[in-house]
């Protein structure tokens, strides 16, 4: 049974498979993903380690000059998504969005290059990538911490993953929608309406770039002319987690340097999560760094902390953070917790569970010591695959499929959770 399942999930990854790049699912996302395409390098690592490099190099070649790696590249034309790159106007060679996405690839490149069995080879590629995903991380720190506080905002929901998460609703109610030019989804196309954001979050998310386009996408001044400028503690950790684990690779490939700004990165920004502890959720939040103040919603973001080396008591309180939600769902780790008035089963971020969050929840959780949550979470991503298949997300209740089929980074996690186990 669990060859059987390893093969169907590398079947996914093959079929989505573009020869350099994959593709999240076809029709739905007929581009290339930034946090998508690391995830899944660690899946193909498991059976093919020159392909796994070789989605890292694609996704870095397409590194912007200032540092940063932006979340979609336009490597072929397909109208079936929207926004194009018509809509970003980006000016890159190769057309892009002009945003980024949760910086996981400094964790894979790492975890890639440790299970190497082609030693020269991971060598080699890691040296190439090393100076690259240490451009990325100071990017961060540059660009979005501009009171050095140690934190990075997001500027976009977009940036966060998290697209339509009910940690942005307040903020995003400052966002407008005066002038944004007539769209039409595509998105809904390929997946059930009830399952995405909705029209009037569409809206916002057009407006915001549309504004920073008129500012040519310069990002030294995009975070302080965004009226949305979030600290989630999720994308913080996973920065954090991969500024560590950059230093560790450089560490072996004997770059003195950047191991040691790695981790004075790392450092202050473990030090500054604890500003997003709540007592009172057992969890940290978002701060919205435009008003000055933490988010009162519980949601996933928070508990995906345990993914950076957070002290080992954050990480046992937010154990018993989860089976406390687990009392009210089926499967672990809901988006958004069933007992808050906000939660939606269905809706993407507003409650269902991703495989991709379970397995760094895990990861962390495992690295901290707290073993039997991990193997739970573990075993509630099997249960879900044989249940529903390689769905891009399921609803926790009754563990529905959602969004995308035959989904990408679904496979590559199943893999990794079966082949590293």
């Amino acid at each position: 049974m669990k060859q059987q399942t390893i093969d169907q999930a590398k079947a996914v990854m093959i079929k989505n498979d573009r020869g350099s790049y994959t593709v999240p699912t076809q029709g739905l996302y007929p581009f290339q993903w930034n946090w998508d395409s690391a995830l899944s390098a660690l899946g193909f690592a498991h059976f093919d380690e020159a392909r796994a490099w070789t989605e890292l190099e694609t996704l870095f070649a397409h590194q912007w000059t200032d540092g940063m790696v932006p979340h979609i590249i336009f490597h072929e034309m397909d109208d079936g998504y929207f926004p194009g790159p018509e809509v970003w106007a980006t000016n890159q060679t190769v057309p892009t969005s002009g945003i980024t996405q949760p910086p996981v690839a400094g964790f894979a490149a790492l975890r890639i290059f440790e299970r190497a069995k082609d030693r020269k080879l991971a060598t080699d590629k890691a040296h190439a990538l090393l100076p690259r995903i240490h451009a990325w991380h100071k990017w961060f720190f540059a660009n979005r911490d501009p009171q050095r506080t140690g934190l990075v905002a997001i500027i976009h929901p977009w940036e966060s993953g998290r697209d339509n998460s009910v940690d942005w609703d307040k903020a995003f109610e400052r966002v407008p929608t005066e002038g944004v030019s007539p769209f039409k989804r595509r998105d809904t196309n390929h997946a059930n309406p009830d399952h995405r954001p909705t029209d009037e979050q569409y809206k916002r998310y057009i407006w915001l770039v549309q504004r920073f386009r008129t500012l040519g996408w310069d990002n030294t001044k995009l975070h302080d002319a965004s009226p949305f400028q979030m600290v989630d503690p999720g994308f913080n950790a996973i920065l954090i987690r991969a500024c560590v684990d950059l230093a560790k690779l450089a560490d072996e490939l004997g770059e003195e340097e950047i191991a040691a700004q790695s981790r004075s990165m790392a450092s202050k920004g473990i030090a500054a999560l604890e500003s997003l502890w709540s007592e009172e959720h057992c969890q940290y939040l978002c701060f919205d760094r435009a008003v000055g103040a933490l988010v009162d919603s519980p949601s996933i973001g928070g508990i995906l902390t345990a993914f950076a080396p957070i002290p080992d008591s954050r990480a046992q309180s937010l154990v018993q953070r989860i089976d406390t939600i687990s009392e009210n769902c089926s499967y672990l780790v809901p988006s958004h917790p069933p007992q808050e008035p906000q939660f939606e089963p269905l809706r993407y971020w507003r409650g269902p569970v991703w495989l991709i969050v379970n397995y760094m929840i895990a990861d962390g959780l495992l690295i901290a010591g707290e073993t039997d949550m991990a193997a739970r979470i573990k075993q509630d991503c099997l249960k879900l695959i044989n249940k529903s298949g390689f769905a891009e997300y399921y609803g926790p209740m009754n563990g529905e499929p959602c969004g995308g089929g035959s989904f990408t980074w679904t496979a590559a996690m199943v893999i990794e959770i079966l082949e590293a186990s």
